[in-house]
């Protein structure tokens, strides 16, 4: 295929998933609102339920309006060649192929960024806040700013230096170790996320003695769980939103509480959410999910490699020689529908694991506790009772609320 069959490529796949993307919400931000449900009578009423579709059309507005200039933005850059002459501008300081890609990369990165800070400030700040889920301030959002630009240049550039490195010493062949070095890496992340990133954002402290360790630490025990590394995390800093997660293995397992979980929620419900998070590991999800990342990098990376030394795919977006950073680009564009297919294919499985969470929890301890925790965990956030079910199907990576409570209350 010759750069300009490619190019025209190119702009059909950006295009066709925008569309297909702001489609799907569309359909879901003009679904009818439903009656109450009697299970949630007595959390939710008309104008709460009102209160909802105003917060999803709100950001379906924003998203439509934050996606199309991106798309746009684009477009206009693949078409005039953009990216082709950011490559050209940058060889006439940088001789050495590999600092030329990464420095190319930072730009691109960094460009994109500071392109999307006003639309994540609106989005926090008039959004988030209007509805009353913002707790942050201006320095705490600017400082996570840099925070996270360190962070991938670090983390995010050191593996990218590896990558080039690879590319560059071994050729097309690449892949199938760059594939080692990432799921070792991955492997790693999660074991020690908790210890080593996510302070970098947020203060994790021991859960304290009292009614609700006692409980937690009761049922883990029951159920054969051994569990020390409880944490609350201050996630009231940026939302009152409230979440738990679960990560690492062995011994350095360990389960992060919301402090607004804390704070919203009974020791019950909170007990039920861990079961639920306990099922997920007894069940083996964590580690199907951690096999299923890392088979997905393998099929990423052997494609790349089929593209990464493509002549036409760089003169494709303005190059005027081949270069790996443009191809790579240009992979990331034409491997789009192949990732929503994965996604879709992975949230089939993270649905159907939900439900066997559930059922876990249900089992081991109570099925009610953690119907409440739900609806109070939807009710709070706003989350649309009523979603469409195409949206679900390639969206959606835990089954819509309704659905999960007929089975935890049936």
């Amino acid at each position: 295929m010759d750069a300009e069959s490619i190019k025209h490529l190119l702009i059909g796949v950006v295009a066709f998933g925008f569309l297909f993307e702001k489609l799907l919400s569309f359909l879901n931000s003009r679904r009818s609102l439903p009656a109450v449900p009697k299970t949630l009578e007595q959390y939710l009423d008309e104008k709460k339920l009102k209160r909802a579709k105003l917060y999803q059309k709100a950001n379906f507005r924003f998203g439509l309006i934050s996606g199309t200039f991106s798309f746009v933005l684009t477009i206009l850059m693949i078409y005039f060649g953009v990216f082709g002459w950011i490559d050209s501008w940058l060889s006439g300081f940088v001789e050495n192929p590999i600092f030329l890609s990464l420095i190319y990369f930072a730009v691109i990165f960094i460009g994109s960024d500071l392109i999307s800070i006003p639309f994540d400030y609106y989005h926090t700040f008039r959004i988030e806040e209007h509805f009353g889920f913002n707790k942050s301030n201006r320095a705490t959002f600017f400082t996570d700013k840099l925070k996270g630009y360190v962070l991938s240049i670090v983390v995010g550039g050191g593996l990218l230096a590896l990558l080039l490195w690879l590319i560059h010493q071994i050729g097309k062949g690449f892949w199938w170790q760059f594939w080692i070095l990432a799921s070792i890496f991955m492997v790693f992340v999660n074991l020690f996320y908790t210890a080593w990133i996510l302070p970098i954002f947020n203060k994790l402290t021991p859960l304290q003695s009292g009614e609700l360790k006692e409980k937690l630490i009761a049922y883990t025990a029951k159920v054969n769980f051994p569990l020390e590394n409880l944490f609350v995390i201050d996630g009231s800093k940026r939302s009152s939103k409230a979440n738990a997660f679960f990560s690492g293995f062995g011994k350095r397992k360990k389960v992060v509480l919301y402090d607004t979980l804390i704070e919203q929620h009974t020791p019950d419900e909170i007990v039920a959410v861990l079961a639920h998070e306990v099922g997920h590991y007894k069940k083996k999800h964590i580690l199907i999910g951690m096999l299923s990342g890392v088979i997905q990098v393998g099929i990423l990376l052997f494609i790349l490699s089929q593209f990464i030394h493509s002549q036409n795919m760089s003169m494709a977006l303005g190059g005027s020689e081949m270069a790996f950073h443009l191809n790579i680009i240009g992979f990331t564009m034409l491997f789009s529908p192949i990732s929503m297919v994965l996604g879709i294919f992975m949230n089939m499985i993270s649905r159907k694991h939900e439900f066997e969470a559930d059922a876990y929890a249900k089992e081991t301890f109570a099925g009610e506790p953690l119907a409440e925790a739900l609806k109070t965990l939807s009710i709070n956030s706003l989350s649309n009772i009523n979603p469409h079910p195409w949206y679900v199907f390639v969206n959606y990576s835990h089954p819509p609320l309704i659905e999960r409570l007929k089975k935890l209350e049936g």
